[in-house]
């Protein structure tokens, strides 16, 4: 009796299947940082360069799309790298393969994507009793230019202020960036 040989598209799956469930994924934090391919540590946090970024179950065109970004400046974690391609995890923990093109280090962040109605107070300055000078909506994306001591300055159209740096998705807690 003849055994068949499964086909390519098969062998594709089975080893996208395979690849996916055994590639290493970091947590949430930034611990256990390593070098990736790129030289830059993984994990971490970039965002997305164009309004329309496939994303992708394999590393590779021929894998198939597994969804698409339609924003542009969405912040996503970095979590593995294979050549000139990102592993990356968006803020409900869905994972996938970007080309690295799609990605830029301008560093975003999302206020509190996990809640549906609380607003995040926005401070004059990054102390819990300083003026509340705006309250944002969950989902705001909003550009991080600085973090430290638990506080992100954070701007947009229309606003300028600090927020509690735990209320974001984009940036790690206690991590420091910019000045």
């Amino acid at each position: 009796m003849a055994r068949s040989i499964p086909g390519p598209r098969l062998i594709t799956c089975v080893l996208t299947l395979l690849f996916g469930l055994f590639a290493p994924v970091a947590p949430l934090q930034a611990q256990g940082t390593s070098t990736g391919a790129s030289g830059l540590p993984v994990p971490r946090f970039v965002s997305l360069k164009s309004d329309r970024v496939n994303v992708r179950i394999g590393p590779s065109r021929e894998h198939d799309i597994a969804w698409t970004f339609v924003t542009s400046g969405l912040p996503v974690e970095i979590v593995g790298e294979f050549e000139n391609w990102r592993r990356i995890r968006d803020w409900e923990g869905k994972q996938g393969w970007v080309f690295h093109s799609l990605l830029s280090g301008r560093r975003t962040a999302l206020v509190t994507p996990w809640e549906k109605n609380d607003r995040t107070p926005l401070r004059a300055r990054s102390r819990s009793d300083a003026d509340i000078v705006a309250e944002l909506e969950p989902f705001v994306l909003t550009t991080v230019s600085e973090c430290a001591g638990g506080w992100c300055r954070v701007n947009g159209e229309n606003y300028d202020g600090w927020l509690d740096q735990t209320r974001l998705f984009g940036v790690y807690p206690d991590e420091l960036i910019g000045d």
